[in-house]
Formats: C-alpha cells, structure tokens, sequence
C-alpha cells in the first residue's frame, strides 16, 4: 500500500527541509511550490541577491583613483568626479590585497578565490567567490552562472578542483543563449544528453557502492567525497532538463553586433554591460564575472597613440601616464554607466542595483612594476552603506578577501571565513 504524504500549504515549508526513512536515512528536499509565497501565505519572499564581478588585467594607477582623504567627505580623484551623481552608491577602497598572492600577471588566476598559486605541478588555485555563489545559489536560474570576458576564453573563475570554466567574449552569442529560444530539435538534443547523463551516473554510483564495501576508512572517506560530487552533478543535470522544457525572456532589445576592433576596448567593455545587465533584469543568472584583459594593441580614443599594455608599465613617464589616464578614466566611466543602468531598474524593496553587488579589481596594483598589493577597488550597490573612501594600511595591507566574506553573507551564505579572510570588512556597513 502506498503511503500518502501531505503538503500544509498555509504554512511555508523551509527551504532546509529533509525527509527522513525508518532506516535513518536522510534527503534534502528540492525547491517545492509550497516553499514560494504563492502557496505559504503571506510572508514576503526576499528579492534576490546577485554579485558581478569585473576584473581588469592590467589595473588602475592608484594615484589617478584613490582619493588622498579617508571617509565620508573625501574630494574625488580625477577618475571619479564624473561619478559624484553616484557618490553614495559606491565605496572606494585603498590599501587591500589577497595575503600571500603574488606572481605579477600570473595572479590574474587568483583574482576571485585569494588562493595564492603554487609552482609547477602545484600551480592550482580553489574555487572563486562567484562560483561558491553558483554553486550553492546558481539552481534559482537558468544560468547558475555567466563567465565573460572582453576577449579570448581566460577568466579569474575557477571550480573547486581548481579548473578554470572559460569564458564567452561574444555578445551577440550571450544574447542567443540568453533569449533565443532552441529549436525542438535542439531541445530533444538537451533532453537527451541530461537524461543519458544521469542513467550513467547511476551505474557510476551503483559501482561505486559496491567497490566501498571493499575499501578501508581512508578510502571510505575519498568515496564518500566522490558521492557528494555525484549527486551535484545529478542535480544540475536535473535542472538542466527542468530549463530545457522552459521558454527564454522576452526582452525588447535586438541582438547586438560584435565590435570586430580587438583594440576598442571601451566599445567592448559597454557592450558586454549592456548584456550583463539585461542578463541580470530578466534573473537569467544572478552571479556573473566579466574579465577585462588588456588590450595590446592602440586603444580608440583621442590623445592614445600606444598600446595599452605599453601604457600600463608607464615606468612613471609622463607622456605615458596621461595616455593612460584617458583609457582608465573611460573604463571607470564605464563602470559608472553600468551602475546607473542598474539603479535605473526598479523592484521590491529598491533598485537592482541596491541588490547587486559590483566589484572592480584587478591584480595588479601597480602594472608597471607587476606588483599584486594596493590593489584597484571599487565597490557598489548589494545593500552595503557606501559613499566613503575606505583607506587602509598602504604597507600592511588589509585583506581584500573580508571584502568577499562581506558580500558572501549579504548574500545569504552562512559562512564565517573564505580562502584568507579574517572576518568582514572593517568600515563597511549593510544600509
């Protein structure tokens, strides 16, 4: 006789809610219809939260960003008076570093996840902030997350494993992912793949189960490591198959045209925001990084005749530096465009930009000496009290990753360190 199992839908059921078996045997409930404020009566349900990460290859001159005064009331630097309508919606920050990474250029790989990188076969970094955020919160969308960059496939965002996903440098092939809807044909082709997928994880796990009744407490506790991979992968084939049956958003805007000039960098840099942020207003993903390498080629702008890349190790030429400033003056300007888009968009309980954090970093705090400390530091929106330069110790640096642990907990994730971190950032404050 079957058991019957009922379901109180004027109560909300908790998103940890586990059933149990006679044996002791424990399962996690998925995401149910009466775990949503349609079925649970009349408690609000949160509005999202959702993180961007840009992150740049080849820095930012400190002395153009950083304002000279600390706190609240500082005079803005050159590259900041054009944000100043925005002032309160972002933080400055000064004097912050990821402990122990260095390696110049080569610690682009530890961007997002502060782990210093070893040395030939050791050279592996862990997961990256955006990712853990994936992982844990990626199932609400149809994207857990989106990797881009302004050119090439190399990103900052890395697997548990230490392998990095590549990224998409294409907006118009994003758009396509994002808002074309697959043909029958290619939807079959998905169907089939995830339900393939999880029949051979089910022997793999069957052979598995088996193999561990032969094994030792050491290898117990490896297979038991390879279980959980398992049933992680299970899941997202799961939801890969629940997407599939879904219609894409329709949104007004036309699929955009690549910009084919490698050097415009600005011209890409805008694009992909664009993209990213009707990514995020149609809650296609909620947890991007976008990589914006360095160009080596002359940048589009009037006053640059140099490459980029030759700009960026200036050796403190002048002629060099004020090159230089005209290109990072535009990408902070560009970053600022970004968050007024965001602000623009309204929803429950405030902007999308009031629940978007948006980091911009880069590994280089100094490029022409590839030094990694100082490094480059905005910050914006996510529900943080901003408007202030948060300057810390230029020689003993503070450490960037309490910024990640500030944002990870904003964001809903009940953790108390990540990678180096020795609590949440000093000084910032959720509003």
């Amino acid at each position: 006789m079957s058991r019957q199992v009922h379901f109180n839908f004027g109560k909300k059921l908790s998103r940890r809610t586990v059933l149990r078996g006679t044996a002791g045997v424990g399962i996690a409930v998925p995401w149910l219809s009466a775990m949503q404020k349609a079925f649970a009566g009349p408690e609000e349900q949160k509005t999202p939260r959702r993180f961007v990460a840009m992150t740049l290859g080849l820095g930012l001159h400190a002395e153009n960003l950083n304002p000279e005064k600390a706190g609240r009331d500082y005079k803005p630097s050159p590259y900041l008076e054009k944000l100043q309508d925005i002032r309160e919606k972002f933080t400055v920050i000064s004097g912050s570093s990821h402990p122990h990474v260095s390696g110049g250029h080569r610690a682009e790989a530890s961007l997002l996840s502060a782990t210093p990188m070893g040395s030939g076969a050791q050279s592996r970094t862990t997961i990256s902030v955006d990712q853990l955020l994936a992982k844990h919160m990626g199932h609400h969308t149809r994207f857990p997350s989106l990797v881009l960059s302004s050119a090439g496939n190399a990103s900052p965002s890395y697997t548990e494993n230490g392998s990095m996903i590549p990224a998409e440098s294409s907006p118009a092939r994003l758009f396509m992912q994002l808002f074309v809807n697959d043909s029958p044909a290619d939807q079959a082709k998905q169907l089939h793949r995830a339900r393939q997928g999880k029949s051979i994880m089910d022997l793999v796990a069957e052979d598995a189960k088996s193999l561990s009744r032969e094994l030792g407490a050491g290898d117990r506790d490896r297979l038991a490591a390879y279980f959980n991979s398992v049933r992680e992968l299970e899941k997202r084939m799961a939801e890969a198959e629940q997407w599939a049956h879904l219609p894409k958003p329709k949104v007004d805007s036309k699929k955009p045209i690549d910009i084919s000039n490698p050097n415009d960098f600005i011209g890409r840099q805008r694009l992909m925001n664009d993209m990213i942020r009707l990514a995020l207003s149609t809650d296609s993903t909620r947890f991007v990084s976008y990589h914006l390498g360095g160009s080596g080629g002359v940048v589009p702008i009037e006053g640059v005749e140099e490459g980029y890349h030759s700009l960026s190790h200036h050796g403190r030429d002048e002629e060099k530096l004020g090159q230089l400033a005209l290109i990072e003056t535009s990408i902070v300007h560009a970053w600022g465009d970004f968050l007024r888009g965001l602000d623009g968009i309204q929803e429950d309980g405030g902007s999308l930009l009031d629940h978007t954090s948006v980091l911009l970093t880069s590994n280089l705090g100094n490029a022409s000496s590839h030094d990694n400390r100082n490094m480059p530091v905005l910050f914006a929106g996510g529900g943080f009290r901003h408007g202030q330069h948060l300057a810390f110790d230029q020689k003993k640096n503070y450490p960037l990753p309490n910024l990640y642990l500030s944002m990870l907990q904003k964001s809903g994730l009940e953790i108390d360190q990540f990678a180096t971190s020795t609590g949440t950032m000093t000084g910032l404050e959720a509003s």
